[in-house]
Parts: structure tokens; sequence; C-alpha cells
């Protein structure tokens, strides 16, 4: 009997009735070096309150993201990343959220309701291996239950690693950045 392998459509994943329509902040917050585009500035084939200008032909790396709103119908619209000012994506095979901000905006990540549930999903991530970290550019900062450490730059390719503090998980975790070799 022969196997065939199932390609799964990133699209497949996506909230019923969710759809990026005017919001294009991930066209602004990412580096998406297929169309030369730097992080934290507008890619120049955004059309403002419309899209992408060359959607039809877009770098695969665009096609095939989808942010965390898209892909989680807990998140009320009060999530959708032009609103809240930043965009939600998974690492790790989703044991990292990582928050990437509006440059514009850069502290929206603390207001509320999304720096209480910022805690609340680093709360439940300590001890199953899981993280929450919040870049502004380059700048990282890990969100813990009890407090926020900032990590400073963080390049592609660092590797952020969270331990247990000295008395242990239950006294808390402490964050270190290993950087890349070169």
């Amino acid at each position: 009997m022969e196997q065939t392998a199932t390609v799964l459509d990133p699209a497949s994943l996506l909230v019923p009735g969710r759809e990026c329509g005017t919001c294009t902040m991930c066209c602004k917050v990412f580096r998406i070096p297929e169309v030369d585009k730097v992080a934290g500035q507008w890619c120049r084939h955004v059309a403002q309150g419309r899209g992408c200008s060359i959607h039809a032909t877009r770098p695969d790396v665009c096609r095939t993201f989808f942010c965390h709103y898209l892909r989680n119908g807990q998140l009320g619209p009060e999530w959708k990343p032009a609103q809240a000012k930043f965009v939600l994506y998974t690492e790790m095979n989703g044991k990292r959220l990582v928050v990437a901000t509006d440059p514009s905006a850069p502290v929206a990540w603390r207001k509320q309701p999304y720096y209480a549930q910022f805690k609340r999903w680093a709360a439940a991530g300590v001890g199953q291996g899981g993280q929450v970290i919040v870049f502004n550019a380059k700048r990282a900062t890990a969100v813990l239950p009890d407090r926020d450490i900032d990590l400073g730059i963080v390049e592609v390719g660092d590797e952020v690693i969270y331990r247990p503090s000295r008395g242990g998980i239950q006294s808390g975790i402490d964050v270190d950045v290993r950087r890349r070799a070169g």
C-alpha cells in the first residue's frame, strides 16, 4: 500500500471568520529580507488601509505567516494587531509566545487587558518550559509571573534560557541569553 504525506495548509489553522482585512501590522514589525524590508518600518508594498499591494505574488514567508490573533479564537477583537499595536506568534513548537511590538507604541503590551494576560500565560508556562518574550525591534524583555527582565539586544541565533532560581522553581525563574558563536 502506498503512503502519501499530508501537507497541512497553514490557512486551515485559522479561526473561521477571522481575516487580516486592513490590518498590516506584521508588514511593519518584521524584517523581510525577500523584499528588502527592515524591522520596524512599513513594507514598501503596503497599501495603507487595504493590505498588500503585491498580495498575489508576495513571498512565501508572508504567504505562510498567520499571527496568533488569526489562529486563537479565545482572543477578542482588542487583540487584533492593528488595535493592540503588537503581533503575537509562537516559536519553539508553541513553547515561546513572542510579542513583536510596533516601534511607534513600544509599551502598548503593558496596557490592560494585555499585560495581565501575559502574566497569566507566563505563570501557566513555568515548569513546562514556556516563555513569554516581548521584542521591541531587537531589544527583548522576558515576562515572568513575578517580574519582567530586560534582556537587552537579542539577535537571531541567540538562545533565551529560563532556569529555576537557586532556591528551586518555587523561588522563581532566572533568565540568561546565550549569544550565538561568531
